[in-house]
Parts: C-alpha cells; structure tokens; sequence
C-alpha cells in the first residue's frame, strides 16, 4: 500500500496532523504539499490518498481546493482532515467529500484535528500536542485495519449542511515587517500566492489570503501581525474558541 500525504499546510499544524495519521498506516508514503501548484495526477484503487486543509472560515481554503482538482482517483481510498483552530470546521468536511467523490476517491474516513489557531495563537495553544499526535496515530491505525478488515465499505457521513456556509470577502491582514528583517526573501519564496514582493518584502499585494505562513517561516521573526488587532479578535473569540476541542473522526462504516 502506498500512502499520498497531499495537504495544504500554512503554518505546518496540517501537515503534523496528516503526518501523524499516516504515521499509522504503514506502508510507503510520498508528500505532496500544495503550497505551489501540483501537476496533474490520477491514483489508482490500490493507493491510498489523505487530503488535508485548514478550515478558513469553516470551508476549504480556495486555492487548497483549486489545487487538488489537479488530482483524479479510481476508487481511490481517501480520507479527509480538515484542522481548525478550536472554534468549528463548520462545512469544511462535507465541502471536501464533496470534492473528493466529484474526482473519483472514495471517502473511508474523516478527521477534524485541532490545531493552534494560526492568527489568536492563544487558542489551542500548542496543538497537535504530543497527545494529539498520538490520538492521530490510532486513528490512523483503526482506520487502516477497518480498511483490511472491509469494514469501511459504506458511505462515509460527516458533519456539515449544504449549502456550505458562506465565504466571507475579506481583506488582507495588516501584516508588519519590523527592523529585524534580513531581506532574506524567505517569505516570498514561501508564499502559496506569490502575494509578498521580491523586490520589496514590506509589500503585500491584494491576493494576499492571511493564512499567516510568512509570519510562520520568517527566520528573524520580523513580521507580525498589529497587537491591537490580535487582542481585538481574541476579545471576539474568546466565548466560543477558549473550551476545550477533542479531536473527532468518522468511518464509512459498511
């Protein structure tokens, strides 16, 4: 059996979490990380293929879905991770069924793995914690024998309502670039838009999607997001992001 780890992982919380899970399953593993664009590729029912996303608002994050349409399965087993930063994944599940049915996977499993909120870093401080790896790495674990045994032969439900959730237009965040800077250009080689200037790293052009991997991969640690706007948000969230998330997973039980 050969494992394909396709995720789109900003900040890295997503690719821990895939890894994680694949880590137990076994068998061969190849990445393919759609932080740039994929080339074209059709799987076989003999592969097993785990997508997984941050959830941007409750759905899947634009150019995360644009990129796996390069993929096309026959049968193909895949099983979905969305991670979210302790609010709710809302539709982001149902969105990637949805999505990995239309190209010919076959669901057998979900999973909606917490993570640290990528922008009120506050919010599921630290996550996936060790215990959460290990959690992951079970699920993994039940979900491949299910697999052997034939036991996720049915059709796989997971949590969401359709229409998906509405995707709010927001602007750009108001990303800072402090004195520390080095211009060593990382963040714009990194950026899955090519929004940052290589010209000028303090430029941040309007396709810019906030998904925060810049802040993330910046080796001086010079860019930032305004204090204010982080406190001002986390004022917002905190009723609903500050209790406790477990990890949740679903089987296509036959």
């Amino acid at each position: 059996m050969k494992v394909y780890l396709i995720y789109f992982s900003p900040t890295g919380s997503t690719e821990k979490a895939v890894r994680a899970l694949a880590s137990g399953m076994g068998g061969e593993t190849e990445v393919i990380d759609l932080k740039t664009p994929p080339p074209k590729q059709t799987f076989s029912a003999e592969d097993v293929v785990i997508w997984g996303v941050p959830s941007f608002g409750g759905r899947v994050p634009g150019v995360a879905m644009e990129r796996f349409h390069a993929f096309s399965g026959a049968k193909t087993p895949c099983i979905l991770l969305t991670a979210y930063g302790n609010r709710d994944y809302d539709d982001t599940l149902l969105e990637m069924k949805d999505a990995a049915e239309a190209a010919g996977f076959y669901p057998v499993a979900a999973v909606a793995a917490v993570c640290e909120h990528s922008i009120v870093r506050e919010f599921a401080a630290g996550r996936p914690d060790a215990e959460d790896l290990e959690q992951l790495k079970q699920i993994g674990e039940k979900v491949c024998k299910a697999m052997e045994n034939g036991q996720a032969g049915g059709k796989l439900k997971v949590k969401g309502s359709r229409p998906y959730k509405e995707k709010k237009a927001a602007a750009p965040m108001p990303i800072m670039v402090g004195e520390g800077c080095v211009n060593c250009k990382l963040c714009a080689r990194e950026c899955p838009v090519q929004a940052i200037s290589y010209e000028d790293v303090t430029k941040t052009a309007e396709n810019c999607i906030s998904c925060m991997r810049c802040i993330s991969v910046c080796p001086a640690k010079a860019r930032s997001l305004p204090e204010q706007l982080i406190s001002g948000l986390a004022e917002k969230m905190r009723p609903v992001c500050s209790v406790h998330k477990e990890n949740e997973w679903f089987l296509a039980e036959a």
